[in-house]
């Protein structure tokens, strides 16, 4: 089994035990294995054959047990028992984005409804407002996630792709002989969600890639065998595909299949003006069908005229002309990232020491850090008491002074309340180096309301940056309603940076709007939000998202050194 399929089934664990009301500390262990399995940057089985499981934070005896036995068995006999208390409808609706366990389980006993089916139509027969704490507001808001979900395209997050198809590219190298082989499609372009997964192969026995990859040990079903191309359908009910090609052909191929369509057509029209033909299988004269080239991808380019283009610019918008003026961005790399500004440690809801995260951060080649725990609204997640605030300081003072290599910013995330107003005053906002202003609840109001509520807080002298400005969660939660470009123009004004969230169900702001930054002169950082020390490589999420938003490293404040990232960061205007 993967990790991401073990987390499931943890998480699904810890929604059931929230709905039964357990107790919530067995509920938040359940929680932080599941965040620490989809971090992890080694696959579990592998951890587990080393002996090491135990070695792993927060992995106890009886979680390391389990493990171990939907390893070994592909099941757990303690999670099957405990899905028979309740039934499965009801972990369907915790798929709504207006509903928490505690909700469900209110529903539940008190209508006995255990479908979406049901919640809908007592939604629209107005009786789940008769309930305590309900009302017509939360009623109107779980029709519209209903609807939500109903719309949603059949897509899966970045990351859960990435690691799925990096999965069966390493399963494939080890059984079969294969030359080259890359994902493609969307997955290779970083798009923030992923359909179908392509991956593209050459190898000297194309049949026994076939056999290999039909017989992978995630396929539920396989839905076409050739020898060229087969599809599966796998664990989750994703579709992947493999194609074989020629080594004469794989760099066209590979340009092919990773589009996108639109990008496709006009550098196929460009390739017309010369006289060419270009598709997946190579590049050709039009009128002698003389193979040009098609081995190496930047082919495709240098024989249209045009320098190579990043996969992660390739939806035409723009990227084609910017090409012909010489014009393209030298887009932002991973290794130009310098710190990690928004990080939990224990203090809130994260799950490793100020010590712990300074060595992880120090490890990866980081000048800086900074500890950004919740403030103290945010009880759900630890939020830090003043007596809390001022002991973490004094701790993260005293452990940068210890550290050397790497310098600890003492920060904050606050949050921005329902009138605009933050969670501490500035006499204690003041005592900090870096305060992220963030949004945490009220999602559901207006946008004019929420544009308001946004803008008095980037007015606030001691506010630096605003974090996951849009506050969606991919599949689950929607962007509030917020006017962006009034966002800008206020943070452009004040000096205040905009957050690129990389947390992997965040990636917020998106990619448009990171480019709308860029044309605005707004000054953005990338932060991975983390709450594990492992979960600091998911920086390359919010790296990502940016070079598809054109930036560049000249673009984002934390790919400075130390002291002048610090000094641009504090310009408030």
């Amino acid at each position: 089994m993967t990790n991401l399929e073990i987390a499931r089934i943890f998480s699904e664990i810890a929604d059931i035990l929230e709905i039964k009301g357990e107790n919530p500390f067995k509920v938040r262990a359940y929680r932080r294995v599941t965040q620490l399995l989809e971090s992890l940057p080694q696959s579990v089985e592998e951890i587990y054959k080393a002996g090491k499981l135990s070695e792993l934070p927060g992995i106890g005896a009886s979680i390391a047990e389990k493990i171990k036995e939907l390893l070994e068995t592909g099941k757990l006999s303690y999670y099957e028992e405990l899905k028979k208390d309740v039934p499965p409808g009801l972990l369907e609706m915790l798929k709504i984005p207006e509903l928490g366990p505690k909700t469900v389980s209110l529903i539940y006993n008190t209508l006995g409804i255990s479908t979406i089916q049901e919640l809908e139509k007592a939604a629209r027969e107005q009786k789940l407002r008769k309930l305590k704490g309900l009302g017509p507001k939360t009623e109107e808001n779980i029709l519209k996630g209903i609807e939500f979900i109903k719309g949603r395209e059949e897509r899966i997050p970045l990351h859960e792709a990435l690691t799925l198809a990096e999965d069966i590219i390493t399963y494939l190298k080890e059984k079969c002989p294969i030359n080259r082989i890359s994902y493609c499609g969307s997955l290779r372009r970083r798009k923030e969600t992923i359909g179908d997964i392509d991956i593209l192969v050459t190898s000297p026995q194309p049949l026994k890639v076939m056999d290999v990859f039909t017989s992978l040990p995630q396929v539920e079903e396989v839905l076409a065998k050739g020898t060229t191309k087969s599809s599966i359908v796998v664990t989750g009910r994703r579709q992947v595909d493999v194609r074989v090609v020629g080594e004469e052909s794989y760099g066209a191929a590979l340009h092919y299949f990773t589009g996108s369509k639109s990008h496709n057509i006009r550098i196929r029209e460009l390739g017309v003006k010369k006289g060419l033909k270009i598709n997946e299988y190579g590049i050709f004269r039009k009128e002698t069908e003389e193979r040009v080239g098609g081995i190496e991808e930047t082919e495709v380019f240098h024989w249209v005229d045009l320098p190579y283009i990043p996969p992660e610019l390739r939806e035409d918008r723009g990227e084609i002309e910017a090409a012909q003026r010489g014009e393209l961005p030298t887009l932002i790399e991973l290794e130009d990232i310098k710190g990690d500004l928004h990080i939990h440690s224990k203090w809130s809801d994260g799950a490793n020491t100020i010590r712990e995260i300074a060595l992880a951060a120090r490890e990866r080649g980081y000048e800086y850090i900074g500890i950004s725990d919740h403030s103290q609204t945010l009880k759900v997640a630890g939020g830090l008491s003043k007596e809390d605030f001022y002991k973490r300081l004094e701790e993260i003072r005293k452990v940068d002074e210890e550290i050397k290599g790497i310098k600890i910013f003492a920060g904050i995330e606050v949050d921005i309340l329902a009138d605009g107003s933050l969670d501490y005053p500035n006499e204690l906002l003041k005592e900090l180096d870096i305060v992220i202003a963030s949004i945490h609840s009220g999602f559901k109001q207006d946008m004019e309301t929420m544009t308001r509520r946004i803008l008095k807080a980037i007015e606030n002298p001691y506010v630096d940056i605003i974090g996951h400005p849009t506050g969606r969660l991919l599949g689950e939660r929607e962007a509030y309603q917020v006017d962006m470009e009034k966002i800008m123009k206020a943070a452009k004004e004040t000096g205040t940076a905009l957050e690129i969230n990389a947390y992997p169900n965040r990636m917020d702001l998106n990619d448009t709007y990171c480019r709308m930054a860029k044309e605005m002169g707004v000054k953005l950082v990338i932060n991975t939000d983390a709450h594990h020390i492992l979960q600091l490589d998911w920086i390359k999420y919010g790296v990502w998202t940016a070079r598809r938003g054109w930036l560049e490293k000249k673009d984002v404040l934390n790919t400075f050194p130390t002291q002048e990232f610090f000094s641009l960061l504090k310009k408030k205007l």
